[in-house]
């Protein structure tokens, strides 16, 4: 990825999003005092707390948006970033309960951990190939309420980060 394909990028990114990071702030930290949606919760969580789980970002570029102008059904992306050495970082959240019981839930589970990487390693080809960045220049981050994700990502270059539902509810009421 030239310096030129990268401006093109963060231009479109303007573009479709075009809000500052503080108005960006701003709606995070409304969601943490009325938080409607667990997952938006989590979001919220990840965006103020971004320097601490993944240092290298610098600048949110997109939050739920299609990275591909006019095609959504390829699927958007949670967050991606700019980070301090010129790559992107793209993060993919998941609210997965942990707290459910039985073999149904145990299902669930595995199948939401499954999904949350499949979806940030598409992304990420999706992007390569759209943007023509070359693959060592995007990042990949998941970012969940299971820890049984962290080691998950050693094998498919994916940094992994979670929160427990009581760390991130103690957090929302201390916020």
């Amino acid at each position: 990825m030239t310096a030129n394909e990268l401006n093109k990028f963060v231009y479109y990114c303007k573009q479709i999003q075009p809000q500052t990071q503080e108005d960006i702030k701003k709606f995070f930290q409304g969601v943490v005092v009325f938080p409607y949606d667990k997952e938006l919760l989590l979001q919220a969580y990840l965006f103020l707390n971004i320097k601490d789980l993944f240092p290298l970002c610098s600048e949110l570029l997109l939050f739920e948006k299609s990275p591909i102008s006019d095609y959504t059904d390829l699927g958007k992306c949670d967050f991606v970033y700019l980070t301090y050495t010129g790559n992107l970082f793209i993060i993919e959240t998941k609210f997965i309960d942990t707290e459910a019981t039985g073999a149904t839930e145990r299902k669930r589970r595995n199948k939401h951990r499954n999904k949350v990487f499949e979806q940030v390693i598409t992304l990420k080809k999706r992007f390569s190939q759209y943007w023509n960045i070359e693959l060592e220049q995007l990042k990949c981050g998941v970012f969940t309420t299971d820890s049984e994700i962290d080691w998950r990502g050693n094998d498919v270059n994916v940094v992994t980060k979670s929160i427990s539902i009581d760390k991130l509810e103690r957090w929302r009421k201390n916020y």
